[in-house]
């Protein structure tokens, strides 16, 4: 039987915590139970607390991962826990090789990206485990039509993992829309894994994002960024506020 893991309230957004998330969502899979797996970070929490919409897909989630440095900080100071930060790019990495080596019969999709983008991320994975079984892939950018056709791709495939890289909030609010398709697949949203899985993009430095310092370098690579990046300042002093607020309350447990 799966063990419920624990449910923290994070500026009144549920965090799960629990010891090996990819054991969880792979037991998940092999059981056909649906999960949406959301990476929340200081940056999508303040979204959410401006977009009730993406507060509420943010809630419905059957799994939400500290995938932020703030986020951690967060449960660590004000829980007590021992949390590690979990990049939801290293979340997807360890599903599919523990996919390719040990659950070859689990069938896995990529969706998003630009045009290229999702396939050269499959041929990425393909070249390193000739077994994983990718049924497809598609662009994030698409026509009406070709949006139909691939929703009946999705429909007739029916794979067990569907990562999806559309960014923030609009790869989560297209999962709560689309899963439907396949209601026993374990759906997450993967930033931009593709574009690094591609060879697009580079990732940070390990030294930068073991002290927590990886936005400094998706800002040198998308300067556009900046704006969002004011969230993070924006989280802090909302953090310090909530905890010193009688809204700050225990933890809870996952029926």
């Amino acid at each position: 039987m799966l063990k419920a893991p624990k449910l923290f309230s994070v500026l009144e957004l549920p965090v799960h915590v629990m010891d090996n998330y990819p054991d969880w969502l792979l037991e998940r899979m092999k059981q056909g139970l649906g999960t949406h797996v959301v990476t929340l970070n200081a940056e999508m929490t303040m979204q959410a607390e401006a977009n009730s919409d993406l507060s509420q897909v943010i809630r419905d989630a059957e799994l939400v991962i500290p995938d932020g440095a703030g986020v951690v900080l967060y449960l660590r100071l004000l829980f007590g826990q021992r949390v590690k930060r979990i990049p939801g790019i290293e979340l997807a990495e360890t599903l599919l090789r523990a996919i390719a080596q040990t659950e070859p019969s689990l069938k896995v999709f990529f969706y998003g990206g630009t045009p290229g983008v999702a396939e050269k991320a499959a041929q990425f994975w393909q070249n390193q485990y000739p077994g994983l079984q990718i049924v497809g892939t598609h662009s994030g950018f698409h026509s009406p039509e070709e949006l139909e056709a691939l929703k009946q791709n999705l429909a007739v495939l029916q794979p067990n993992l569907i990562l999806v890289g559309l960014g923030v909030p609009r790869q989560e609010f297209w999962i709560q829309q689309h899963r439907y398709l396949c209601d026993q697949a374990t759906w997450v949203g993967v930033g931009g894994s593709l574009d690094i899985w591609s060879g697009t993009k580079t990732r940070a430095p390990k030294w930068l994002a073991n002290n927590n310092l990886e936005w400094l370098y998706r800002l040198y690579q998308e300067p556009w960024r900046w704006k969002r990046m004011l969230a993070l300042p924006k989280f802090a002093i909302r953090a310090i506020s909530y905890r010193l607020s009688p809204k700050a309350t225990v933890s809870q447990i996952l029926p």
